[in-house]
């Protein structure tokens, strides 16, 4: 019988790191960056940004729309990127050197822009753990050049996302108390949620589109290294459970990904939704 942790984690801004903490940034890609860095190029088209354009990145983590979205808008161009986890945006700043772009650190509910001064919003992977999705989408518009478009690109549902579905069940059962923060992930997996939310923050031509893509990893042990090195949200309530407990956790995930297991690799596909809107 599985013994029931009663664990508690203090989870820092923007879930990346605990309060107070670093980011290992090459541990957060290997966790999810590999994963999300599929999507971007989706994710920019989606909100139409061009050369030239003036982008605003919400909840830049790090920085990996925000490197891509630079490579669009070139020299004649800029990116802001904001981020609530100052640790997240100092790990940014370390991969982005670039006189085009500047990382500050403020809730994306409450940007500190005036009206109408970007031509695309993009939100990579961060829309579902804001408190108030609505206020932010209704930000977004907000600092929209009418007729400019954003986009938010989520998980899908937890089947559908097994590097985290996974996970996040089985901590789920060892930290009942939070299971709903665990499943944060999937908080927008339903496409008429997404379409919702954007229709009530003002916005038109709403669309919501899947997309599907596959990803291999070189073996289990792969998988699990940026676990241990506890960046992430799911990360971190890993590392705070008893040893014992720790040591279930991953003979459980183990278990269940074998299903995706083929000459020691595991190979997975994974689900997300884009969300558009023109301001």
């Amino acid at each position: 019988m599985t013994r029931i942790s009663r664990t508690r984690v203090d989870f820092g801004p923007g879930f990346h790191s605990a309060a107070g903490r670093s980011v290992d940034a090459a541990a957060y890609e290997r966790y999810a960056g590999r994963w999300s860095r599929l999507f971007v190029r989706d994710l920019l088209a989606a909100a139409e940004v061009a050369d030239g354009d003036r982008v605003l990145d919400v909840a830049t983590g790090p920085g990996v729309a925000a490197q891509a979205a630079l490579s669009v808008v070139t020299e004649s161009g800029c990116v802001v990127a904001t981020d609530v986890s100052p640790a997240m945006l100092a790990a940014a700043r370390s991969q982005l050197d670039n006189g085009t772009h500047w990382a500050v650190a403020m809730d994306g509910q409450r940007l500190a822009f005036k009206d109408g001064v970007f031509d695309a919003v993009v939100c990579q992977l961060g829309l579902q753990f804001f408190p108030d999705r609505a206020e932010g989408l209704s930000e977004f518009r907000r600092v929209l050049r009418r007729g400019r478009c954003t986009a938010v690109c989520v998980v899908s549902t937890p089947d559908r996302a097994p590097m985290w579905g996974v996970l996040a069940d089985t901590l789920g059962r060892h930290l009942p108390d939070q299971r709903d923060a665990l499943h944060l992930s999937f908080a927008l997996a339903d496409p008429a949620q997404l379409e919702r939310l954007l229709r009530m923050a003002g916005f038109r031509d709403v669309r919501v589109t899947r997309e599907i893509r596959q990803g291999t990893i070189a073996s289990f042990d792969e998988y699990w290294a940026p676990i241990e090195a506890g960046t992430g949200q799911m990360p971190q309530a890993y590392l705070a459970l008893p040893e014992s407990s720790r040591r279930a956790v991953r003979a459980e995930v183990r278990a269940r990904l074998m299903d995706f297991e083929s000459d020691g690799q595991l190979t997975m596909s994974i689900e997300m939704l884009i969300g558009a809107g023109r301001a």
